[in-house]
């Protein structure tokens, strides 16, 4: 059984936070006036931004704020408004720490402390981690296969599903990589692209669980099952994208797929006779742990375990 499971209930729980646009900090009067003022001068306390001088006509003074940002923050497209709003998050923070307050959330995130222009450092790093990872996983079940395993006389595989777990391991590298881009600057863009990868790959795991679970081989047949559901993870994705990022709708479909693929697993782990068959067991009830999103390894085992056990059944039918 070629799943990674534990990346379907990290995205799974993913798509379950949306982000909101009204917390208490960004509520609060003296935090809200900060932004204002910031706005009009450019300046929080002694700090100012260069990109908040503008001009009699409303323009900002020396061209384009973007090109006066050192190089390495460009990109980022921090903007008056955004800075406005660091700053006078982390004036009014430390306000409350001198008076015993625990720290708020502001438009939906807590505090956090930009590192070299990188918005959430740490979300940013278990991205790129979880990335490394996945092309590790890939590559080890490529090897395998193509260099580990006997091939048949054409030089093609024995295991039924490896086109499937290449696409896998391409939406999987993608969508980590979105994950740490939007983690390093939440904007509209890198937003949609973080959500759409999610649910693709969501989407295909589902998919997946499908063919697997009930040995769906004949092409036809796959491209029967898998037709339709393309088509409803495409259409959400679209509708995301140009019509409205409904998170609500979004939660609910991320939800659906997700429990629905679990369950399949759940049973098919119940009734088959898979060698590998305790490792998803263990996965299963792991899921319900605050640690289960770190079993990082047990997918890819579990992936090679498969592939072994399809092409050792199927050279002995051949013998």
């Amino acid at each position: 059984m070629a799943n990674r499971n534990w990346i379907a209930l990290f995205l799974t729980l993913s798509c379950l936070l949306p982000s909101l646009h009204a917390s208490a900090g960004d509520a609060d009067p003296i935090y809200k006036a900060c932004v204002e003022q910031c706005e009009k001068t450019g300046c929080v306390g002694g700090k100012c931004f260069q990109h908040c001088n503008f001009s009699s006509d409303g323009k900002p003074m020396g061209g384009p704020w973007y090109l006066q940002e050192p190089l390495y923050i460009r990109w980022k497209q921090w903007d008056c408004s955004s800075d406005c709003r660091y700053q006078c998050m982390l004036a009014r923070e430390e306000e409350r720490e001198k008076v015993g307050d625990k720290p708020v959330k502001y438009h939906g995130k807590w505090p956090f402390r930009r590192v070299y222009g990188i918005q959430e450092p740490v979300s940013v790093a278990l991205s790129a981690l979880n990335l490394s990872i996945q092309f590790h996983g890939w590559l080890s079940f490529f090897i395998l296969l193509n260099y580990k395993l006997p091939l048949r006389p054409d030089k093609k595989t024995y295991y039924e599903y490896t086109g499937l777990w290449h696409i896998y391991g391409i939406l999987a590298m993608n969508s980590w990589f979105w994950s740490a881009v939007f983690h390093s600057r939440d904007v509209e863009l890198t937003e949609k692209l973080d959500y759409s990868s999610a649910v693709a790959l969501l989407g295909f795991t589902f998919i997946l669980a499908i063919l697997r679970a009930f040995n769906v081989r004949d092409e036809a047949a796959r491209v029967m099952v898998a037709a339709p559901l393309i088509a409803f993870v495409t259409t959400h994705i679209l509708y995301l994208n140009f019509f409205k990022l409904d998170y609500g709708l979004n939660m609910k479909v991320c939800v659906t797929m997700g429990v629905a693929q679990l369950l399949i697993w759940a049973i098919w782990a119940g009734v088959t006779r898979h060698p590998a068959r305790w490792k998803l067991w263990v996965m299963l009830m792991l899921y319900i742990m605050p640690l289960a999103s770190l079993l990082h390894t047990c997918g890819g085992a579990l992936s090679r375990d498969d592939a072994e056990f399809r092409t050792s059944s199927l050279l002995k039918k051949v013998k």
